[in-house]
């Protein structure tokens, strides 16, 4: 269970990390099942001469090991606590797609700051200031990812402020990268955390936190995570009545607008 200390910190900081939420046979059968995936693209986990691209996406596979971490008892627990028991769905599997990234130097062209959005405004993906469809953004290490493996990088407390921006957009909301433009450019002069750490930990991250791929990727390893949306349906209120730490974190940065 997280902390009551753990979910202030999320509402202040808009992220918290779910430490060892599966274990390490989990996280190895995750990236074997990547790297099957990755050699149909002529990349193989056993000649680093083939790893000459910075960044390869593919969607996540699916498995007992990615099954074992949708019911991980941690996940399942952080987001009853962050969203609200019966308000949210199990992940298929780990979800998402698999942003692999290879030691380069070389600019993968997928690093500008952004909200994850959830539904397509035909340029980008959108949300709205209730966040429907989106409760939070997970990262989910299947591997260790330390400073020089081009971990992604969060802009601390930048969900607060998003949230005005997204709220004057309107019901329409607007797009992910168009929402991090229009903040003001001390918001992205804000402290900045990167998401490393070990196999088997969760980042999971407020729907509005601000955040962007980094490189160049200097280290020894492979990243491999998922970055999957743990889906909301409805939404969240956001009229004072939601008790979700979710939905305290939008009505906080509302209430600071200037």
């Amino acid at each position: 269970m997280l902390s009551d200390d753990e979910v202030e910190g999320f509402i202040r900081d808009g992220y918290v990390v779910v430490g060892t939420a599966f274990d390490d046979a989990t996280a190895a059968g995750c990236r074997a099942a990547v790297w099957a995936v990755l050699a149909a693209h002529g990349i193989a986990a056993d000649d680093p001469a083939t790893w000459t691209q910075p960044a390869v996406r593919v969607p996540c596979p699916e498995g007992p090991a990615f099954d074992a971490i949708a019911d991980a008892p941690a996940l399942v627990d952080a987001c009853d606590r962050l969203i609200g028991a019966g308000r949210w769905r199990r992940l298929d599997g780990a979800g998402g797609d698999v942003p692999v990234r290879f030691r380069s130097e070389q600019w993968p062209g997928d690093t500008g700051y952004h909200i994850e959005g959830t539904w397509w405004g035909g340029d980008e993906y959108w949300t709205s200031v209730t966040s429907p469809g989106r409760g939070l953004t997970a990262l989910i290490l299947f591997g260790d990812v330390g400073p020089d493996e081009a971990p992604t990088r969060l802009v601390v407390g930048s969900h607060r402020f998003a949230a005005p921006v997204l709220a004057a957009a309107g019901p329409l909301g607007m797009g992910g990268a168009a929402a991090a433009d229009r903040l003001q450019p001390s918001v992205l002069c804000r402290q900045v955390v990167h998401a490393t750490g070990h196999a088997g930990d969760i980042y999971l991250c407020h729907p509005f936190l601000v955040h962007s791929s980094t490189w160049p990727h200097r280290g020894r390893r492979p990243r491999m995570m998922s970055q999957p949306r743990i889906n909301a349906p409805d939404g969240f209120r956001i009229d004072g009545t939601d008790p979700s730490p979710v939905a305290q974190a939008i009505v906080l940065g509302l209430a600071s607008a200037p």
